[in-house]
Parts: structure tokens; sequence; C-alpha cells
């Protein structure tokens, strides 16, 4: 049962908790590693990641609060800086993309899946590893483009936050499972 009660134990960390110790190469190719063995429908392997660390990580911040100022309607200064708190407090960034299959032999949406499979996996190393980490997949990904090259057919779909942190994290209780199960004989 030790995988279940990593699953149980897996939790979004948000940026906002991290301490200043970096995660180490080793830790990053680890996570990486997990990602690479989602299941993947007619081996598409759809999963891309872009990983920022340093001065790039600093950029990517700087970017998404740039845009949020010129696309919001309604600005807010906490809101802008806030954007940028998140990639400074984090040790490292990865942005999540999907490279879609050129022959487009299976719907998008699976290969959506198999990206956001691929993030759980991620996920899971990370708690394993005591590494905290968040998924966010703001309006302003639409608009990574313009911060770095994809390929033709390949798209960003969120941000992966990841950094060590002190605190203690709560449980979680989800409803019961019964709730959202039908048995069909």
């Amino acid at each position: 049962m030790k995988l279940l009660d990593t699953i149980r134990s897996r939790r979004s960390i948000m940026p906002s908790q991290y301490n200043d110790m970096p995660l180490n190469d080793e830790q990053i190719n680890l996570i990486l590693e997990a990602a690479n063995w989602a299941p993947t429908h007619r081996k598409t392997e759809p999963w891309r990641f872009k990983v920022l660390k340093g001065k790039s990580k600093n950029n990517l911040g700087e970017f998404l609060a740039e845009k949020y100022k010129e696309d919001s309607i309604k600005f807010s200064k906490f809101k802008y800086d806030r954007i940028k708190e998140k990639t400074k407090k984090s040790s490292v960034v990865i942005l999540i993309c999907m490279q879609r299959d050129p022959l487009e032999s299976i719907p998008e949406w699976e290969e959506i899946a198999s990206v956001s499979m691929s993030v759980q996996n991620m996920w899971l190393m990370c708690t394993k590893l005591n590494i905290g980490s968040y998924w966010s997949s703001p309006k302003i990904i639409n608009s990574i483009h313009e911060f770095t090259n994809l390929n033709k057919g390949e798209k960003c779909l969120g941000i992966f936050y990841m950094g060590n942190y002190d605190q203690e994290i709560n449980t979680r209780t989800p409803g019961p499972i019964e709730d959202k199960v039908i048995w069909l004989d």
C-alpha cells in the first residue's frame, strides 16, 4: 500500500510555501524520468517540458506579470506582484507542453490526457521526494509562445512550480468513492 500512501499524500504546495533551498539536477531528472513513464496511446509520448531555473525562471515571471498587466481589464498590483513572486519563490519552474501527433492518429484529448498523467507522475515523485509542487494554468499561458519557441503542433498546457518546503502540510479527505462509482453487473 505504499503507492496508495504516496497518492494520498500528494498536495498542491504553493510557491509561497517554498524555502530557499534549491533543488538539484538529480532530483529534477528523477521527476522528469517519472513523467516519461506515463501511459500513451499509439506511443505518441506527447509530453514536452521546458525546465526553467535562474534567470530564465525569473524572466518567465516578468513576462507573465507584464502579459497580465497588458491584457487585464481590471488590473491589480497585488496580483501582478504575486505572479512574479511565484517564479521567484520556486526553485524550478517547468512549462508543461503537449506535442500534437502530426498525423493526428488519435484524438487530441487523449494526448492531453497523456500529458496530464505524466504531470501526475511528476507530482507523485515530488511527493515521494518531499518536494512541493503546484500545477497552474492561467489564461495568460496561451501567450507563452511569445516567451519561448514552441514547435508546430506544440501547445503549453500549464506551469509546474517546484520547491523545497518546511511547513507541515494539511491532510485532505476526499468525498466517499461510493458517491462517484456505479457498479454494473
